[in-house]
């Protein structure tokens, strides 16, 4: 953590984007961790909220379509054949498969608060050929309510890294916490477009 702390103080939002972007491009890289990190900086006052959020889901949901354009372009053997290099094994790919198979854009959203479903979650829904309006719409969400919970916790609980692993470590809270958000966002979307249908 100390050297993300430092990597991020040294490149600011530029570390936070890239950071972010491989992490969820397919890549098992601390996305989560530098935007916890980035939020103790803003707590710290080296770094500005607004633009560590911006950078954080532009990170997000830009290396979730490089990851979505892998898995459509590639499909399931490329990502076995290099995924082999950065721990991806069949039995991990299958977990995930069946996740999206089952839930479709529910579990892009959803596996942005799951840490292999995150790094995963954009190549298997490219390998699936799931129809890439649905896929950016559900991951951008995700992206949003991710990226911003994530450094906001890192900002509130900034004067203490022990009180903030307390936190994200509380999965099943948190996730359920982000998810109801996110579902409301989504009503809301919702909602808006039959508005302007009518």
């Amino acid at each position: 953590m100390d050297e993300i702390l430092s990597l991020i103080e040294h490149y600011g939002y530029l570390f936070v984007f890239f950071g972010v972007m491989l992490g969820c491009s397919g890549i098992p890289f601390p996305g989560a961790t530098i935007l916890l990190a980035a939020g103790i900086l803003v707590q710290q006052g080296h770094l500005e909220l607004e633009y560590a959020i911006v950078f954080g889901i532009l990170g997000a949901i830009i290396g979730s379509q490089i990851g979505y354009w892998v898995g459509q372009r590639g499909g399931r053997s490329f990502v076995l054949k290099w995924g082999r290099y950065v721990k991806i094994t069949p039995e991990r790919l299958g977990r995930v498969e069946r996740f999206f198979v089952r839930y479709g854009g529910k579990a892009v959203f959803a596996s942005r608060f799951v840490s292999v479903f995150r790094v995963l979650g954009a190549p298997v829904a490219g390998m699936s050929r799931m129809r890439g309006s649905t896929f950016f719409l559900f991951s951008a969400l995700g992206g949003m309510v991710w990226a911003t919970a994530v450094i906001l916790i890192g900002y509130f609980f900034g004067q203490s890294w022990v009180e903030a692993q307390h936190w994200t470590g509380r999965g099943p809270l948190l996730l359920a916490l982000l998810l109801a958000l996110g579902l409301s966002l989504y009503l809301a979307h919702r909602w808006v477009l039959r508005y302007r249908g009518s």
